[in-house]
């Protein structure tokens, strides 16, 4: 076990469980195709980090996935800009409200109890839903029943004013649409450290009607705007980013991301999709305990350091981040997008190597099934 002290959230924690617990929710993010921001928010708090820190470092962490992610569908021209951008027009406005949100209940002393219970809520339905959705897909591939669904069914949104035209998509809809979309995304963004991508992607195929190809690319284009501005307004109003935390999320969740994909092209997801969805109503669950019946009494411990007994690291980074807040937030972010650019251009050069050397082990197994000779009876 080796803590660190995080200067900003004046806390110690455990490194090696900071990395493995990213590097986890990486690979789950990978695998499932779903953001692991409404996992890494509540597992932060868990280990001891409040939740005033724990959001907006997560949402940091979240710019950096979404870059790397982006910038791989950016390279197959898997991006709408024209709906992507008008998300984040509404996402703009959606994140300072969240923000105003967010100092409101700061202010009144209930910031940690609205989060925890927004999470118990979040994790309880979308779990649940899961678990539904699950036993479905089981049970329709036990009994090999195919359905058709519809793409796009016409709603109350198509008739919304202001129609444009959306080359990419081929759509022809309001675009009071997708920015309604956006403003709901970046509220949520703000107040509890997610991207978002829950929301988007259910919305994108049923009410946007987007072409499926292009929604993941989307998506994640959109994230990262809404990310970078949620990072900027945390670390000027409350200079609660601290790249001590940061820099470990990052590191874990691109390495796990990127392995969880690789991983999921050989397993089955939709059976692991249970289990997944029960880890989510065991997380909520752990979070209710947590809220309403744990005592917290005992638990009050001061882990504050006193100034003088900082590294000489840590007592720049937190003097940076108190006098200049939104030089150290604009820091904070171009790590972030340096970091995800970064492995999605070691992703670019190690995939082609990575799929050839996949290719000659199933050609040596294919070889060495078709040598075996069964006895004659």
């Amino acid at each position: 076990m080796l803590e660190i002290y995080l200067p900003i959230a004046q806390v110690n924690v455990d490194i090696f469980l900071l990395l493995f617990l990213s590097l986890s929710v990486g690979v789950l993010s990978g695998l499932f195709g779903v953001g692991g921001g409404f996992l890494m928010t509540p597992f932060l708090i868990f280990m001891g980090i409040p939740p005033v820190y724990a959001v907006p470092n997560e949402v940091n962490n979240i710019l950096a996935t979404s870059v790397s992610g982006s910038l791989t569908h950016w390279f197959k021209n898997t991006l709408d800009y024209k709906m992507g951008l008008l998300i984040v027009s509404g996402g703009v406005i959606g994140t300072l409200l969240g923000i105003t949100t967010f100092t409101y209940f700061s202010e009144i002393g209930k910031i940690s109890l609205i989060i925890s219970l927004l999470y118990m809520y979040l994790l309880a339905i979308v779990g649940t839903l899961m678990i539904i959705e699950g036993v479905k897909e089981v049970d329709q591939a036990r009994k090999k029943i195919i359905i058709k669904k519809k793409l796009h069914e016409h709603n109350w949104f198509q008739g919304l004013p202001f129609r444009t035209r959306f080359p990419k998509s081929k759509l022809y809809e309001s675009a009071l649409t997708p920015i309604l979309l956006g403003l709901i995304v970046g509220f949520v963004a703000a107040m509890m450290g997610i991207g978002g991508a829950f929301l988007m992607v259910p919305a994108m195929i049923y009410i946007v009607g987007m072409p499926i190809k292009l929604i993941p690319g989307t998506s994640l284009f959109v994230t990262i705007f809404i990310s970078a501005i949620v990072t900027i307004l945390h670390s000027f109003n409350y200079g609660s980013i601290d790249l001590f935390l940061v820099v470990p999320l990052i590191l874990g969740s691109i390495l796990g991301v990127q392995f969880g994909q690789k991983l999921g092209q050989f397993l089955d997801s939709s059976h692991l999709k249970t289990l997944f969805a029960l880890l989510l109503c065991s997380v909520a669950i752990a979070i209710a305990y947590d809220s309403f019946f744990r005592d917290k009494t005992n638990n009050l411990t001061n882990n504050q350091v006193v100034n003088s007994e900082l590294s000489g690291l840590a007592k720049f980074t937190l003097n940076f981040s108190n006098e200049s807040p939104l030089l150290y937030g604009a820091l904070a972010i171009i790590l972030a997008i340096a970091l995800g650019a970064l492995a999605a251009w070691m992703r670019r050069i190690a995939s082609p190597i990575i799929k050839k050397l996949l290719e000659d082990f199933r050609d040596k197994n294919k070889v060495k099934k078709n040598e075996v000779k069964f006895p004659e009876k």
